[in-house]
């Protein structure tokens, strides 16, 4: 596996970087050891904090900076790359400013003595993470396990290795001691090692659902927790009493946003019969004016994908889609430019029995069904191995939250594109994985409920 950065708007190789060796793998793994004994043993929670914030001030510090790298690395336009930066800097904040409520013990109420319940680290963590938002997966599992207590190992994807280390220097730089998060180039075979180690404790993924039932399989033969990310098909359902306005305000960017490669971006619209064709003109003139080019230009709107893979990867699909039948309402013709842009496409008539009717499109595509009847609307929305995210439009705050309580699903917005908070709980259900990140449940989910119980005499 070779770590490259490769400019995907200039489809140059920017910069490769070396293998990480088993000798620097057990270097690492003996460092960050001991780095848990020695937080257990200390609990410095004040330092960590102090350091968290920090690297809030260094991001936000350096936010144009960082939002190049990433820019150059996998083609996110420049807004949106340092939206991305903002962003992490606000998960430092919300960390710090909450630790303490976190981590505290839990009283138990019990007549029979007295209890409670420690909230400890448990060690070692393994994370796989992504392309797509370079700064953000890493910030997300990164932030809240610091502050618990864990050390993490960080096996990024293999197009932005870039991004990944500047994150690691950048949170090295803070004054983090040695091993609480190192940035490593391994192999798969390594990250198996890895789990399999008596040191680590457990295992974060975010990506495919191969990847995630490889690593996964690993764990569990291991008897390690994990925790796994894997993508979504999420619908986008408008109600019969949808605010209209809203509606083309916000659809066409929930699918474009990233150039569509978002695990939580809305991939399948669900539009009453009244509504479709309407529905159909206002995305094809919303997809009909966005400006390809250079994602270092503001003035860009639509950014390449993210490599050469990716791009035909989702040129396989809209074929596949459209030789079982499926018929393109707007796009899938060939980019005159030079990057690995994809035209915007709107598909219809995709039927169940359709391969691409249960598979994620990565990419600047929309799934567009038509239906009869709000249940309807909800049967297909749950029609799907995946369980990540929803989007619902309804004038009626109580009608939406009826129907997103029908949707199987692990998040759900009402009237408003999807959306990542630091206090807001982030993960799916069914091959969308499980396990939450951010907010109280991103510290919870690697920390040790400890039961301490004193008889009553």
């Amino acid at each position: 596996m070779a770590y490259q950065s490769i400019n995907p708007f200039t489809n140059q190789v920017e910069k490769t970087f070396e293998n990480t060796t088993d000798e620097e793998l057990e270097q690492t793994l003996t460092t960050a050891h001991q780095l848990y004994l020695d937080w257990r043993k200390y609990n410095d929670l004040e330092e960590r904090k102090r350091q968290i914030l920090k690297l809030g001030q260094i991001l936000r510090e350096r936010c144009v900076e960082y939002a190049t790298v990433m820019s150059k690395e996998m083609g996110k336009l420049i807004g949106e790359a340092e939206g991305e930066v903002d962003l992490c800097a606000s998960f430092c904040d919300y960390y710090a400013a909450h630790a303490d409520e976190f981590m505290q013990p839990k009283i138990i109420a019990t007549t029979s003595g007295r209890a409670k319940v420690l909230k400890q680290s448990l060690g070692i963590l393994i994370a796989v993470e992504p392309w797509n938002f370079p700064f953000y997966q890493i910030a997300r599992v990164f932030i809240p396990n610091f502050i618990a207590g864990n050390p993490m190992i960080l096996k990024d994807a293999s197009n932005c290795p870039a991004s990944a280390q500047a994150f690691a220097d950048a949170v090295k730089e803070v004054g983090a001691p040695a091993g609480s998060l190192t940035n490593l180039f391994l192999s798969y075979d390594q990250v198996n090692k890895a789990i399999a180690d008596k040191r680590v404790a457990g295992v974060c993924l975010t990506g495919s659902e191969r990847g995630g039932a490889t690593v996964a399989k690993e764990a569990g033969a291991n008897l390690k927790k994990s925790t796994l990310e894997l993508g979504g098909n999420d619908a986008f359902i408008i109600l019969d009493d949808a605010d209209w306005d809203l509606v083309e305000k916000v659809a066409p960017a929930a699918r474009l946003y990233n150039a569509g490669q978002v695990c939580t971006s809305s991939k399948r619209f669900i539009v009453l019969e009244k509504d479709y064709d309407r529905f159909l003109k206002m995305m094809k003139d919303a997809f009909s004016k966005v400006k390809m080019g250079d994602p270092l230009d503001p003035l860009t709107t639509l950014a390449p994908l993210s490599s050469k893979k990716a791009k035909e990867k989702l040129q396989q699909q809209v074929a596949t889609a459209v030789e079982n039948g499926a018929k393109v309402y707007y796009g899938n013709k060939p980019v005159d430019m030079e990057g690995q842009f994809f035209m915007p496409t709107i598909l219809t008539d995709i039927t169940p029995d359709n391969p691409i009717f249960d598979t994620e499109m990565f990419g600047p595509v929309a799934s567009v069904y038509k239906v009869s009847s709000e249940e309807e609307a909800i049967e297909l929305a749950n029609n799907s191995s995946y369980g990540l995210g929803n989007t619902i439009f309804s004038n009626d705050s109580e009608h939406a939250e009826r129907v997103a309580a029908k949707i199987e699903t692990g998040m759900s917005w009402i009237n408003a594109g999807w959306a990542s908070l630091p206090e807001l709980p982030f993960g799916g259900v069914k091959n969308s994985g499980y396990g939450r990140e951010l907010s109280s449940y991103g510290i919870d989910e690697f920390t040790n409920k400890h039961l301490i119980y004193e008889a009553r005499q």
